[in-house]
This record gives structure tokens, C-alpha cells and sequence, in this order.
């Protein structure tokens, strides 16, 4: 199952990535610089200051991680088809081996790694996830979902500026939330089922 599910997550960020820019692979964007900045925010919202009271808003912290994956599997498919990457990634992860420590240190250690090496840093990735109980499965659901409403938005204006974020008061990351807990996240087409859903509920809003 996971190595299914990570080659739907790497087909899908092709996709997406795809619709940015048909010749993404060729512009050799800077992911790690996006994964730097997205740690920096990840980390605000786990706390680090010592002068006021901070709790990890750790919600947020899954959310963060999500973003990060989303650039470290651009970076991983800088390297080959899906296929071909997702062997690779597995045998990464099932050889990691996550350690206690502080999670913010081994935040910075992944942000290092990353800088220094301009790429993905999959075993302290696993690290972080482990850190804050986010199981593989979790982070499926959580990616897809999220690429999901990167795309729709993408097919109905965001670009552009046309595309309404809000439906009826609420945001459009609240109704992907509630159509995805009505779904089954294991099916093979759980992706297309959820943009059918969501575009279903967006043109229903606007003929309204």
C-alpha cells in the first residue's frame, strides 16, 4: 500500500506541477529554497520562543510538513519518472531509523542538510514525521487532499485572479475537509473522486 500511495502522491505532483509550468523539470527551480522557507514557518507554529508560553499548534505542524512534501517530491522527480523514484524513496524510508530527541533540532538539521545539499533530505523528513506522529497513511491523506485543491483552484482562475475562495462563508480548504472525511482515502481513484466532489459543490455554489 505505501508504495502505491507514493507513486499516486509523485504522479500527482507531476501533474500539478505540470499545470505551474509544462516545462517545470527543465526551469530547475529552486525546491530546496521553498522547503527552507516552509521550515521556518513550520517551525512558528511548533514554538521556539523562550520569553512568552507557545504550545505546538501541531495542526498546523502537519499542514507545514505536507507543504515540505510537496517540494521535496518536485525535487525527487528532478531524478526520474515516478516509477523509478518511488523504489528509491522506499528503500530510504523503510531504512530509516527515527531517534528521541528535540524536534526542533532535528528540524534545523533537516534545513541544513537541505541547504547544504540543495535537495531533499528524506530520512530526517521521516524524522520530523516520526517526531510528531505522523504516519505515512496521515500524510496520503493530507497530500492529496491538498494537491487536489491546488488543482481546482488552478482549473478555475487562480492564476488569473477569477477563482472564489470562499463558498457560502466558508473557506475552500473547509469543504475539502468535509468532502474528504465522506471519502474513501484508500481507493484507487480517491484523488479524481475528491475533485469530482469538490467541483460538483463549487458549480452548485455558483449557479446558486
Amino acid at each position: 500500500m505505501m508504495k502505491e500511495q507514493l507513486q499516486v502522491m509523485l504522479r500527482l505532483q507531476d501533474e500539478i506541477n505540470s499545470v505551474v509550468n509544462a516545462d517545470w523539470r527543465g526551469q530547475k527551480f529552486p525546491w530546496y529554497r521553498a522547503i527552507w522557507v516552509e521550515s521556518a514557518e513550520l517551525l512558528d507554529h511548533y514554538g521556539w520562543k523562550w520569553w512568552k508560553k507557545q504550545s505546538p499548534e501541531m495542526d498546523q505542524v502537519k499542514l507545514e510538513l505536507v507543504d515540505i512534501w510537496h517540494f521535496g517530491l518536485s525535487l525527487e522527480l528532478q531524478h526520474g519518472a515516478p516509477e523509478i523514484v518511488a523504489e528509491r524513496m522506499i528503500a530510504e524510508l523503510q531504512a530509516s531509523k527515527p531517534t528521541a530527541g528535540d524536534f526542533r533540532e532535528h528540524l534545523e538539521a533537516f534545513t541544513l542538510n537541505t541547504l547544504a545539499s540543495r535537495s531533499f533530505d528524506l530520512v530526517g523528513f521521516a524524522q520530523l514525521m516520526a517526531d510528531v506522529e505522523l504516519e505515512f497513511a496521515e500524510l496520503y491523506q493530507r497530500y492529496v487532499g491538498k494537491n487536489v485543491l491546488n488543482r481546482f483552484r488552478q482549473d478555475n482562475g487562480y492564476k488569473d485572479g477569477s477563482y472564489v475562495k470562499t463558498w457560502q462563508g466558508r473557506e475552500d480548504n473547509e469543504h475539502l475537509a468535509e468532502l474528504s472525511g465522506a471519502l474513501d482515502t484508500a481507493a484507487p481513484d480517491y484523488s479524481e473522486q475528491l475533485y469530482r466532489a469538490l467541483q460538483s459543490r463549487y458549480q452548485a455554489v455558483a449557479v446558486a
